[in-house]
């Protein structure tokens, strides 16, 4: 391992608004706290939550280096580190936690896990928050069963291109919606065994849904769209099903009468990944999980693009334009 520099390049915010406020500047080099690690990142993943704290949606303090995941390799250990963990220098990890967007990270321990050698770190960055965020919405926010019908909206978006493939892992039938010609094939390629067009003229997404069910409606909907969607994704679930908005791409979803839910006793949730992956079993169980399903099941990891660092602006611009397919990844 090379000398660790004092400073180092990042992305960093010291007010809200447009890409304008992401700053490509010089910070120092964090230094681990006791216990912690810090890491070399090699490639730091571009999430739509990251647009959150940008915009302000979701408040945060200033200065702030944003992103939430990363790959790389352990370039130092803090003096508490536990032995259990079995980490060294030099380790090829992925990290959940925050001010990723650089070229080093101080990550607590317990959010850092070894990639399997089978895996690349481009690989194991574009599929960790993702691919982890589509797994638990399947086992923990509405339970999929083989043969149920499922909803997936943004079919090949970050996480519903995870969602398609666990999907069809598990059995289920999904339903995916897309807003183009050209990702058709694409969601099909991911799972999904019927693909709506969703734009106005070209498919209506609750006529397919209830032929489909023989109009009863889909176990569940997973819905990251948000605002735009809602009430649509309440029209298509099934009596007993579920609602799972996790996501606010079109713009939070407004507040709505709970006696709604009354008419076919269906369930609403707003999962966040964290509380579902809390304590480090949690965080090992399905992190494993994921690993083994992408080795097993050989899921296609699908890469939009790899940018420069300093270009962060332009891959704001395309993520929030809802064009792209696939993980966008960022190399110091």
């Amino acid at each position: 391992m090379a000398p660790i520099p004092k400073m180092m390049k990042a992305i960093q915010i010291e007010t809200t608004g447009g890409t304008e406020v992401l700053q490509y500047k010089d910070i120092p080099v964090p230094t681990p706290k006791d216990n912690e690690l810090l890491i070399k990142n090699e490639f730091i993943g571009v999430n739509y939550i990251d647009t959150y704290f940008r915009t302000g949606l979701y408040p945060n303090s200033k200065p702030m280096v944003l992103g939430r995941e990363a790959s790389g390799t352990v370039a130092a250990l803090g003096s508490q580190v536990p032995k259990s963990l079995k980490f060294a220098t030099d380790d090829r990890v992925v990290f959940m936690g925050t001010s990723a967007y650089a070229e080093y990270t101080a990550c607590p321990a317990e959010k850092v896990l070894k990639i399997p050698e089978s895996v690349s770190s481009s690989d194991a960055c574009a599929a960790f928050l993702q691919g982890l965020t589509a797994l638990t919405l399947v086992e923990e926010t509405h339970k999929v069963q083989s043969g149920d019908w499922i909803l997936v909206l943004a079919a090949t978006g970050g996480v519903g291109g995870w969602l398609c493939q666990i999907l069809r892992a598990k059995g289920a039938k999904t339903i995916g919606t897309v807003g183009s010609e050209g990702k058709v094939n694409i969601a099909r390629e991911q799972g999904a065994d019927v693909v709506v067009i969703d734009r106005p003229g070209q498919g209506d997404v609750l006529r397919t849904v209830k032929e489909c069910t023989d109009g009863q409606g889909v176990a569940a909907v997973f819905d990251g769209v948000g605002k735009d969607t809602f009430e649509r994704s309440l029209d298509c679930v099934a009596r007993k099903g579920t609602v799972a908005s996790f996501g606010n791409a079109s713009g939070a979803v407004e507040p709505f009468l709970i006696s709604k839910l009354s008419a076919k006793n269906a369930k609403v949730a707003r999962p966040t990944l964290v509380n579902y992956i809390f304590t480090r079993d949690e965080f090992e169980h399905y992190s494993a999980e994921l690993f083994k399903l992408m080795i097993d099941e050989k899921f296609s990891v699908r890469i939009h693009e790899i940018y420069h660092l300093k270009d962060v602006a332009r891959a704001h611009t395309d993520i929030e334009s809802r064009k792209t397919m696939g993980k966008l990844l960022l190399k110091p």
